[in-house]
């Protein structure tokens, strides 16, 4: 028997109805704030995620789905979509203007991790990307977006872990000092650690070994060597979180994973998820799309997992959501043919009716339906025809009424 790839999922019935609630809620909120959809390739040219994402990063050195195709050239299953997103904005030449541009996006993306409890392999991300504004305002303004859409979906005990990771030309004074605490115990940092700090040194806060995270104590921090500007900024965004009502804690070892991340990097942590807290994350890379080739461009933006999402909500609420359409039963040859137009003209009112097709015993239809949900039954048989009704059993409860058929999409609709 042909099984799935390892890490990769079959996404039904009420797991993906929690997927659809999700989206329906992240359309309606994201739209409310003036972002659009944009939907790109899941496939990209290999050097758009290591210009972006950094040759240093686990998602290039470890994690990506990186082939040669047929043509010979190198080509990868997006990680992230960040890069993509930043990819066709410079492409289309979106960004010559100094008009802003709000973004989100939805859909799969797959990196090659270790397998864990709600994890995969390929997986699914909602994203909203500011590109053209360098204020704290613009930060808060999208974190405001994010904590209303998370609220919309009923979370609560979420909070904000934040950091300012400074710019590029800041930097190197942190690197330096961080490299001669670094030496002073190298030893007990891991294999990873000592690559990284030859090539990035602020990602060995990232790493996730419980030794490393032991030897960390009392490192350099990043905001003892950020520059006027980046201080002014840090300052502005925390008033107004504090103004907005988001609480928030200051995090000296939250870098993010990706090697583009200029000033606010941030993380929203729930207290639901046990050991595995940190919900999502995000925060601003003013650098990336010159980087890939555009203008000089100030962004900020976030991505949150729904696989997690859509299992911490489960796990708070339940399943997700879900009323079975009415079932209409014809009864009789003369009665599928009338029930089949019938069928169409509630469809085309937006009434959620399924049109029982198979034929048969109205018994044997009539426990499918109680077996999949569902609460009304219409059934039109011969008499009924005559009549000009149609009868609605209530599953629940097995009161049988007669309706007209004329009065039928009201009574729906009530």
């Amino acid at each position: 028997m042909s099984t799935s790839v390892k890490g990769m999922r079959d996404l039904m019935g009420a797991e993906l109805r929690w997927f659809h609630r999700i989206e329906e809620t992240a359309h309606r909120i994201f739209r409310r704030h003036g972002y659009q959809e944009i939907r790109t390739p899941i496939l990209e040219y290999t050097d758009v995620f290591k210009r972006s994402a950094g040759d240093s990063s686990d998602i290039v050195t470890k994690e990506m789905y990186e082939f040669t195709d047929k043509g010979g050239r190198s080509v990868t299953l997006r990680p992230e979509n960040t890069a993509g997103v930043v990819r066709a904005m410079v492409e289309h030449k979106l960004l010559q203007s100094n008009d802003p541009q709000l973004l989100y996006y939805l859909g799969p993306m797959f990196r090659y991790e270790r397998m864990q409890a709600g994890r995969y392999r390929q997986f699914w991300q909602i994203g909203a990307e500011s590109f053209g504004v360098a204020s704290p305002e613009s930060e808060a303004e999208s974190l405001a977006m994010l904590f209303d859409f998370l609220g919309a979906l009923g979370l609560k005990s979420l909070s904000l872990s934040l950091n300012s990771v400074g710019t590029p030309e800041s930097r190197p004074a942190f690197n330096a000092a961080f490299r001669a605490f670094f030496e002073a115990r190298r030893e007990r940092f891991c294999e990873d650690c000592h690559r990284r700090i030859e090539t990035n040194p602020m990602r060995i806060l990232d790493c996730k070994n419980p030794g490393c995270q032991a030897a960390l104590e009392g490192h350099p921090t990043i905001v003892d060597f950020l520059d006027d500007a980046s201080k002014a900024h840090h300052g502005r965004l925390k008033a107004l979180l504090t103004a907005l009502g988001i609480l928030f804690t200051e995090n000296p070892r939250l870098v993010r994973g990706l090697d583009y991340y200029t000033r606010t990097a941030f993380e929203v942590l729930s207290a639901d998820l046990g050991a595995q807290s940190a919900l999502l994350g995000g925060g601003r890379y003013d650098g990336l799309v010159k980087q890939l080739g555009g203008p000089d461009t100030p962004a900020f933006g976030w991505a949150i997992g729904l696989d997690r999402l859509a299992t911490i909500l489960k796990q708070l609420q339940g399943e997700a959501p879900y009323e079975a359409p009415t079932l209409l039963i014809p009864v009789g040859e003369a009665a599928s043919l009338r029930a089949l137009g019938l069928a169409r003209e509630w469809w085309a009112l937006g009434l959620s009716v399924q049109l029982e097709t198979r034929g048969g015993a109205l018994k044997k239809a009539l426990t499918s339906a109680n077996r999949t949900g569902v609460k009304l039954a219409l059934i039109l048989g011969d008499g009924e025809l005559e009549k000009g009704v149609i009868a609605a059993k209530h599953l629940e409860t097995g009161v049988q009424e007669e309706w007209a058929l004329a009065d039928v999409p009201a009574k729906l609709k009530g």
